[in-house]
């Protein structure tokens, strides 16, 4: 499947849950820029932006299960759900394996193992900070912390109006 084919199977998945569709794309919009700027491998960019896009598979599970979408019942359903969305896929064992490996630990912030699961994080945190308004103290604790990638950090400070680093 290309990306087109796999946006579109998340697009019916989502059974018309606005908010669920514009955030897979804002999160693949952010991690294929990410990506791309910092000059990923094509495989390395086709499985981060497939893990973009299938990130939050398992939110509808997690609100009739759990009545709500905490990220680590995101995570700890995600990765069974994502194996069986792209089963027919034509990927290879280990680009699914590796996709949901990132979604199994998207909303895990440490032992970050790749660049891939480093740009995912922080292109779901952009989306997630403009969806839920964060606070620009949190904005910043997140750069500082927790993102790693120059690109990352460029989009941060340029959708949120932040001051450039001295």
């Amino acid at each position: 499947m290309t990306i087109s084919q796999i946006l579109e199977k998340m697009i019916v998945f989502s059974k018309g849950n606005i908010h669920d569709i514009d955030h897979l794309i804002r999160v693949w919009a952010y991690a294929k820029t990410i990506g791309e700027l910092e000059g990923l491998d094509a495989d390395t960019q086709f499985i981060l932006e497939v893990a973009a896009l299938t990130h939050d598979i398992a939110c509808p599970l997690c609100r009739e299960k759990y009545g709500n979408t905490n990220g680590k019942y995101q995570e700890a359903e995600g990765e069974k759900l994502v194996k069986d969305f792209l089963a027919d896929s034509g990927m290879e064992k280990e680009q699914i394996d590796r996709v949901a490996f990132l979604i199994g630990h998207h909303h895990t912030f440490d032992d970050i193992d790749g660049i891939d699961y480093q740009i995912l994080i922080e292109a779901d945190y952009i989306a997630n900070a403009s969806e839920n308004e964060y606070s620009g103290g949190n904005l910043k604790n997140f750069m500082g912390k927790i993102m790693k990638t120059k690109s990352g950090k460029h989009l941060l400070r340029n959708v949120f109006c932040l001051e450039p680093e001295e």
